[in-house]
């Protein structure tokens, strides 16, 4: 279905849980309060869910955390996911960490593409930014990722920590056919707004290195990362800037926490109660028409920056990666 700007919306980010394996200073510091476990829905009530919404016209799902596989059964969940016949694309958002033993599983049960937090190339560093000393072999996961015929995508955000490995993070994209893409922080939790780095200087800085770096000539117009190539590049990189060159006019996703909360947008503390409607005996009609009319009334743009947002104060472990 379309919004009330016309934006056709078709992508469904659902978080599993609030958990997570590591503790990134930005996303997850140590002290964020968790969940108890019947706040978080349960598999059957998310699949109950995304079939509503693919009567909507929803038909891509990525999901999202905390880091997803520290759920137990979240290849249970790709496979439940995969027999919704209107459900085109299932996606992972992951750090990549519990990857290697899930990996065989979830490509079993169906899933299309992966999203790998890598913040960084060097153990010592991944233990600072994570707070945990178990940085994956990021070469070897990346190249099981492709093998297993699944999209795969990296996602490094720019931190004053990393910033002198940013060209050679996206270097991976020299030796792998990958999308690497960098991510302007927002302000959530303890992120803050263009503190450590913004798009166009990552561009300015991978043009010193691959000359004709230039925007890929076809691009999914709803995607938020702008794709650039070179010719001495397998992969490509992608520029993901939504503080300095925002893209909420093509927008076409929303989220569902792992509670069950329906944000039309990231940066608004606003949200529908789906948990609270599914555990109260509402009908799959009465679901139908709260998500819609909450597709509908998705904000024309963020609000970050602005005094409108209440979302900053949210960590993002809670809204869903």
């Amino acid at each position: 279905m379309t919004d009330q700007f016309g934006r056709s919306i078709d992508y469904l980010r659902i978080s599993i849980t609030d958990r997570c394996n590591l503790h990134c200073f930005y996303c997850m510091p140590h002290d964020v309060p968790l969940l108890q476990h019947a706040d978080i829905l349960r598999y059957e009530e998310i699949v109950r869910l995304v079939r509503i919404a693919a009567s909507l016209g929803i038909t891509k799902v990525r999901i999202t955390g905390g880091e997803p596989l520290v759920r137990k059964g979240c290849a249970d969940l790709v496979r439940m996911l995969r027999d919704i016949p209107e459900i085109t694309t299932i996606a992972l958002t992951t750090n990549g960490v519990l990857l290697p033993d899930a990996l065989p599983e979830l490509v079993r049960a169906g899933l299309n593409a992966v999203n790998i937090s890598l913040d960084t190339l060097r153990p010592e560093r991944f233990a600072a930014i994570t707070g945990q000393d178990v940085m994956p072999n990021w070469r070897a996961l990346l190249r099981d990722c492709v093998q297993a015929g699944l999209k795969t995508k990296t996602n490094t955000v720019l931190l004053r920590e990393n910033r002198e490995e940013w060209e050679n993070i996206a270097a991976l994209a020299q030796e792998l056919p990958i999308s690497v893409r960098f991510i302007e922080q927002m302000p959530l939790g303890r992120g803050q707004i263009g503190k450590d780095g913004d798009a166009e200087q990552v561009l300015r800085l991978l043009r010193r290195r691959w000359s004709d770096l230039q925007p890929v000539q076809t691009q999914d117009a709803s995607a938020p990362a702008r794709y650039y190539r070179s010719e001495q590049l397998i992969g490509q990189v992608g520029l993901i800037a939504p503080m300095t060159h925002r893209f909420c006019r093509t927008c076409n996703r929303v989220r569902l926490t792992s509670t069950g909360q329906l944000k039309p947008c990231l940066s608004y503390g606003i949200h529908n109660d789906l948990r609270g409607l599914l555990r109260t005996g509402k009908s799959d009609d009465a679901l139908r028409e709260v998500m819609r009319q909450s597709i509908y009334h998705k904000p024309k743009t963020h609000c970050f920056g602005s005094n409108q947002t209440d979302a900053e104060r949210q960590t993002m472990n809670r809204i869903g990666g």
